[in-house]
């Protein structure tokens, strides 16, 4: 299968980026997202660039998957940590190295700045699958867990 074209997202993809992100929570965690809420939560990626990007990857014209990436300062190292998140394929496009060309584009970027100093993701402990794929890219379990508390109020 060809290459797909990688592109940064833009405000027209917003709808395929709710409609993955949306699959993707339902898919592997099983959660039902308010589309009011993950669509406003998309809009504010676009709307403020210090919240992030989209990568997408595209054949014939069609959004065929996706990943955001946020940052994270590492006072420890003196840089940022990229994080890869809402990571979604479009099934009929899955195991045709859709994946792996975002991540590899995704690397390929951060190595020109400076001030990144790493990739970090987070992944279901069921997904297998995915954890497989990330530690074929030469990513490594990193030892933590990640808590949280949510709601907060």
């Amino acid at each position: 299968m060809n290459e797909p074209t990688l592109r940064l997202g833009v405000k027209a993809d917003h709808a395929v980026i709710v409609e993955y992100n949306h699959a993707m929570a339902l898919e592997t965690e099983h959660k039902r997202l308010d589309f009011d809420v993950l669509s406003a939560g998309v809009a504010a990626v676009f709307d403020d660039p210090s919240k992030g990007f989209y990568l997408v990857a595209e054949r014939a014209g069609e959004v065929v998957g996706q990943l955001m990436v946020t940052t994270e300062w590492s006072d420890w190292r003196n840089g940022w940590f990229w994080w890869i998140q809402s990571v979604y394929v479009h099934p009929r496009a899955r195991r045709q190295g859709v994946f792996r060309a975002l991540f590899r584009e995704v690397e390929r970027v951060a190595k020109t700045r400076m001030n990144v100093i790493g990739l970090r993701l987070y992944v279901e402990k069921e997904n297998v699958a995915a954890q497989g794929t990330y530690r074929s890219l030469g990513m490594d379990d990193a030892g933590y867990f990640v808590f949280e508390m949510t709601p907060l109020g």
